[in-house]
Order: structure tokens, then C-alpha cells, then sequence
């Protein structure tokens, strides 16, 4: 299926991804933003082997490369009582198993290399101040319907547009996302402010009873991403509120004394209420799809959500480019990507479960089986995960 433009809801990782992934099955597309301007909020963000996969397929693998810092381990820390619980290297054995390395970037920076390819590409028309709300769709196409009265139309439409998805509301039907209670505060910190006892190559999770403590180095070592996250019992959804330190801190009271220095170098925090939604394979409607978070939301502690938007297009398109028939296109994209986005999502929400934030007895079941596990076991662990891009 090539020549015939494709609209896409939402500009961000996952929709650029799109635009990409089409343009290099020769078809053309339209992608539609909200925004005034195309940009990515937040700061860092995790890319494992499988999002280097996806790079490549989108023809954008050395820029990526080239903005990415490299760290040398993913850590495992007690918040209670400062010890490593386990460690997975990063090194050569890793990057030979998977093929590609596993690196840190700002989202910022991530978003800029998908948006140079778009706009470098002559099959791919963005659009700003463009919000979808809604569709409507007959034999000969789609109408996508925009905030401002317009409509826009299409030989289809990827809903990309997020945990909101106004796509989504249409074709699933399936209310508001699932509030899970969780509160994450980021920040940033200059790397001289870092406790320099703490600055690791590494991507460090410090878990303890209902919070966690996330940090790695940015932007060349200029700074430290800081995510902090606990359970608040939030009833309601929060998204980038700007919110005091001491606000921060008061989650973190009962973990060690090293843990909590790191809290206190951060700066302008901001705070977002964890949701995601159950799985669902209702993510066609005709004409119409759904891709990213739109499609299978999920929390932070897979560290996937990029990686599995930026699947989730190289798939779409090579689905698409497959057939002629734009229905069979489309239902076998969603039927090659649902039970691994479903596995992602469940995953995500057990980690928080049974790795970041147990306590007790529960706690000391975690750090026994996690601590007697070696290198070579890890690998294998994550073979599904990293050992290929979710095509097959």
C-alpha cells in the first residue's frame, strides 16, 4: 500500500515515529499536533537495545547514536539500608547478545533527531495547532475533525496522540485512564551539584517501601536526571504541576541517609500522577488505528514506553506495505504488536509491585532472587525484551 496519505494524531515520539516508518515504505503522511510548536516536555528518558532496532528501521540510527550517552550498568540499590542488590553490565557481552546498546537521553534530544527526519523527508507534512477530536470515516477514506471546526482527510488514521487520546475515546470507548495512585517528581541536577559519591555511569534505581529513586547522567555528563516516585494515593490525574522540595522529601523520610541527599540537590520539581489503562485489542476501527500510549498506556517501570511506540510504527508500516488492502494492513499490525505491548504494560505494573516498592519479608524475597542471579542469567532474561524489535 503506497501513495496514499496517511493522517497521524499527535507529533510526539510516537506519531514522528510513524511519519518515519511510513516514509520508508514509500508512503506518504500527514501528521497533526495540537501544539503550537513540535517539542517534547520532561527530561530523561531510557532507550534499550530494542529502541536502537527501531532507529535503524526509521533511518535515523546514527543520529541517535550520536546523541545518546552510553552507561556502563544498570544498578540495583536497597533505599533502606544503602547496599547493592544486584547489578546487569552493559558492556560487550550485552551490546553482542542484543546487537545494540542500551543508553540515556533527553527526551528533548530523542524527539529532535525523529523531527529532523521528518522534516528532511519529502513524503512527510507536519502541522501544528492542529488538535484532533474526533473522526469520521466512509469507503473512500477518513475525515479526521479538528478543534477549530476543520476537517482534514485521509486514506486512514493513526491515533498517536497519547495517554488522552482523543482517537481512542472512539475506537475503544473505554473511559479514562486507570489512576494508579503514584506520584513521580523529576528534576534535574548540574552533575557538581550531584553527591559525587554518587556519580555513576549507571542508571541507578534505589527501591524502597512504596518509592523509588531514579538517576543517570545527561547530556554529555552535564547534569543528572532525578525521578522520584511514591505512593501518594493520588485520587487524580497530574501532569507537569510545579511543586516545593519540601513536598518531595516528605515521601522519602525512612530510607537511608544517602538515598535522601540526592533529593535535596534537586530543583524545580515537577510532579505527574502515574496512569495507565488494561490491556485491550481493540485498537482498529476501520479505517482508523491506534499506536503508542494511545493504544496500550503503561507505566514508567519497564522503561519501555518510547521503545514500545517506536515498535509499535515500524510495524504498522511494514504491515501496511505487506498488502493492498488496507484492512488486513491494519489487523495485522494490531495482531503482531497486542501480546507484547499486553506483556510490557502487565510487566510494568508488577515491577512497581515486586521491585521498586515492597517492603518487608516481600522486600527480602526481591533482593534473595535478584542478588543470586548472574550476568549470563540476566541476559536471558531479557532476551525477549531486548533480542528483537517485536516483528516476529
Amino acid at each position: 500500500m503506497t501513495g496514499q496519505k496517511i493522517l497521524i494524531a499527535g507529533g510526539g515520539i510516537g506519531g514522528l515515529a510513524a511519519a518515519l516508518a511510513l516514509a520508508q515504505k514509500g508512503i506518504p503522511s500527514l501528521v497533526l499536533e495540537k501544539a503550537a510548536e513540535l517539542g517534547e516536555i520532561g527530561a530523561g528518558i531510557q532507550l534499550g537495545p530494542n529502541a536502537f532496532h527501531s532507529f535503524d528501521r526509521l533511518g535515523v540510527g546514527e543520529a541517535a547514536r550520536g546523541m545518546a550517552v552510553y552507561i556502563d550498568q544498570l544498578r540495583l540499590m536497597d533505599a533502606l539500608v544503602d547496599g547493592e542488590i544486584t547489578h546487569i553490565d552493559l558492556g560487550e557481552a550485552f551490546r553482542a547478545r542484543f546487537g545494540n546498546p542500551y543508553a540515556v537521553v533527553h527526551r528533548g534530544d530523542l524527539h529532535g533527531v525523529l523531527l529532523r527526519g521528518c522534516r528532511d523527508h519529502a513524503l512527510i507534512e507536519l502541522r501544528t495547532r492542529a488538535e484532533v477530536t474526533g473522526y469520521d470515516q466512509d469507503e473512500n477514506g477518513v475525515a479526521a475533525r479538528l478543534a477549530g471546526g476543520e476537517t482534514v482527510r485521509g486514506t486512514a488514521l493513526v491515533g498517536a496522540d497519547g495517554l488522552w487520546s482523543a482517537v481512542r475515546r472512539q475506537v475503544a470507548a473505554d473511559g479514562a485512564p486507570r489512576v494508579s495512585g503514584h506520584t513521580t517528581y523529576r528534576s534535574v541536577i548540574p552533575t557538581e551539584h550531584m553527591p559525587e559519591d554518587l556519580r555513576w555511569n549507571a542508571a541507578t534505581l534505589w527501591a524502597g517501601p512504596k518509592c523509588h529513586i531514579v538517576h543517570y547522567p545527561l547530556s554529555g555528563w552535564k547534569v543528572f536526571n532525578l525521578v522520584v516516585t511514591y505512593h501518594s494515593d493520588a485520587p487524580e490525574p497530574v501532569a507537569g504541576q510545579p511543586v516545593a522540595t519540601e513536598t518531595v522529601r516528605q515521601g522519602f523520610a525512612h530510607v537511608c541517609a544517602r538515598a535522601q541527599s540526592i533529593i535535596h540537590h534537586g530543583r524545580d520539581w515537577r510532579m505527574w500522577v502515574l496512569c495507565d489503562r488494561d490491556p485491550t485489542d481493540r485498537w482498529i476501527d476501520g479505517r482508523v488505528a491506534l499506536l503508542g500510549d494511545a493504544a496500550h498506556p503503561m507505566l514508567q517501570y519497564m522503561a519501555q514506553g518510547a521503545c514500545m511506540a517506536m515498535e509499535d510504527a515500524v510495524c504498522l508500516a511494514d504491515s501496511l506495505a505487506r498488502t493492498e488492502a488496507l484492512d488486513s494492513g491494519l489487523a495485522a499490525y494490531r495482531d503482531r504488536r497486542v501480546l507484547r505491548t499486553t506483556r510490557v504494560q502487565l510487566m510494568s505494573r508488577a515491577m512497581g509491585d515486586h521491585v521498586y516498592h515492597p517492603a518487608g519479608p516481600h522486600a527480602a524475597l526481591r533482593n534473595a532472587i535478584m542478588s543470586a542471579r548472574s550476568q549470563a542469567d540476566w541476559l536471558d532474561t531479557l532476551d525477549w525484551l531486548y533480542g528483537g524489535n517485536g516483528l516476529d
